[in-house]
């Protein structure tokens, strides 16, 4: 095969442009893919400070290596979930990567911050691991970007993630969740705009420019996610693209440009939000959720006695804010 854009020797093919790429001009396509993503969203500002979620996987580590080629403000956050050697080894190469570079790394532990680890929430409280997880990913990386200052939270869910979680969502017709799946969400009141630069890029693709540009990361999944039906979901999502290269693409990138309007006036969210009474990030109930699971958690009550009831109905109603940040209810993510 021949490079598409240089003729040389091709070392990768995406099949879907049916196209292969030499070392270099595949990462320039790479390059080109984000800021397509970025300037068709208008997801970040020349000045801009970003936040990149990272967890060591091939995707935040990739994004974060490629903001910083094209010249943006990025620094990275990691969460310590506290998941064993797994978070040893993730947090140890995340932090490999920021001081090759040179830059900020912000570090937060799930445990010494909130008293609680994800394992220890997985055994404890009502919800999955993997929904505990996921929410309190989205609140940390909120509330950091909040204290730190950065005016942007970018995360590394790729296409597959992003096709994936559409059909779960529209399996089960989540229109709420359907109305939020947008590459991009704005800034808000006590919640900073949202951001994914890589839903244009294939796993395959995040994974060959994560090899060719010398990234070390974290190949094995996290021991916990086994079972989650995410998985099964983007195992459909490939066998649809094995046998008709381009389907990712056309469901996910078809829908945000075509149906994702229709679903506007499902998102509850976009309703008034008020402070949660714990800790004051946005919320539509009383206390935001990752305090009620938190405190479920811990064993902790949350308000006086007489208002369990009123409570439990505002619960009922809630919507997560962010939701998008792990696509569907407790859904992986790299992250």
């Amino acid at each position: 095969m021949k490079c598409k854009r240089c003729r040389m020797p091709a070392v990768v093919e995406v099949r879907r442009h049916n196209a292969a790429f030499c070392s270099d001009c595949f990462v320039h396509h790479v390059h080109e893919q984000v800021k397509r993503a970025i300037r068709a969203y208008d997801m970040i500002g020349a000045e801009d400070r970003i936040l990149v979620c990272v967890s060591g996987g091939k995707d935040s580590l990739g994004l974060w290596d490629a903001l910083l080629e094209l010249g943006y403000r990025a620094s990275g956050l990691y969460l310590g979930l506290g998941i064993g050697e797994y978070s040893d080894r993730s947090g140890h190469i995340t932090r490999t990567f920021a001081r090759e570079r040179g830059a900020e790394l912000i570090e937060v532990d799930l445990r010494r911050e909130y008293g609680f680890d994800i394992p220890t929430a997985g055994k404890k409280g009502s919800r999955s691991t993997c929904a505990v997880c996921g929410l309190s990913k989205r609140y940390v990386f909120n509330r950091a970007a909040l204290d730190h200052g950065f005016d942007v939270v970018a995360t590394g869910h790729n296409l597959d993630d992003e096709a994936a979680t559409l059909l779960g969502n529209t399996l089960r017709w989540q229109t709420e969740y359907i109305a939020r799946q947008r590459p991009a969400l704005p800034e808000r009141e006590g919640m900073v705009k949202k951001v994914k630069p890589l839903h244009r890029l294939s796993e395959l693709e995040t994974a060959s420019y994560a090899f060719l540009r010398g990234i070390d990361y974290v190949v094995e999944e996290c021991p916990l996610v086994a079972g989650n039906t995410q998985l099964r979901y983007k195992e459909a999502m490939n066998a649809l693209e094995s046998r008709s290269p381009g389907t990712k693409a056309q469901f996910f990138l078809g829908f945000v440009e075509k149906a994702a309007p229709i679903f506007g006036g499902e998102d509850r969210e976009a309703g008034a939000l008020t402070a949660c009474e714990r800790c004051g990030q946005p919320t539509t109930g009383r206390f935001c959720a990752f305090c009620r699971a938190r405190a479920q958690i811990l064993g902790e009550r949350l308000g006086s006695p007489p208002g369990d009831r009123q409570v439990a109905g505002e619960l009922s109603e809630e919507v997560m804010p962010a939701e998008l940040y792990a696509g569907t209810p407790g859904g992986p993510g790299d992250g």
